[in-house]
């Protein structure tokens, strides 16, 4: 092996070894704000449990405890809604930076092969060409069955998010009619 052949390794090494950091870094950045997230919605179901088991325990009889009991459930369905929805947020944006990080490297990638390919090209004896044909067919290939993997994550991305709405809504108009039935 030359001493460019050993250069190039230890380029392509460090390359990928940023990527992997980068990758790690976002990880461990979305993990701590989903134990965050996590946290908050504890102590806040916490709070609430205790405010409500205090409202429960001063009922005076079997009407106003069912009466606390109905009123009690609408915020929770429409929390339980919200704390899915800051998760759903959460997973959107960790899994956008890890594309962003993805696709750099691999536009990276895409250029140094196509750079390589064509100065290999040049250099080929006779009917190298043909292998390079080959290697560029190849890489064109690889570039479009990516190019379908972006637009087949950002159209299941749109899906989930039209599902959480449309969710969301629904649960809405249903903690709606039951507050509007028990006035």
């Amino acid at each position: 092996m030359t001493a460019n052949n050993l250069d190039q390794l230890a380029t392509a090494q460090k390359a990928n070894a940023e990527v992997m950091m980068a990758l790690m870094r976002t990880a461990f950045e979305g993990m701590e704000k989903l134990a965050a997230l996590n946290m908050a919605a504890s102590r806040e179901f916490f709070n609430a449990s205790v405010a409500n088991t205090q409202q429960i325990l001063a009922a005076k009889d079997a009407q106003e405890l069912a009466k606390i009991n109905a009123t009690l459930s609408q915020p929770n369905v429409q929390k339980l809604m919200d704390y899915s929805r800051s998760v759903y947020d959460l997973v959107t944006q960790l899994q956008q930076e890890v594309t962003k990080v993805m696709d750099a490297q691999y536009s990276t990638f895409s250029k140094k092969a196509s750079a390589t390919i064509e100065k290999t090209s040049a250099q080929a004896p006779v009917g190298g060409d043909v292998f390079a044909a080959a290697m560029k067919s190849m890489l064109d290939a690889t570039n479009q069955a990516f190019g379908n993997m972006q637009n087949m994550a950002k159209q299941m991305t749109e899906i989930a998010d039209a599902n959480l709405q449309a969710a969301s809504s629904a649960t809405a108009k249903a903690v709606g009619a039951g507050t509007t039935k028990k006035k």
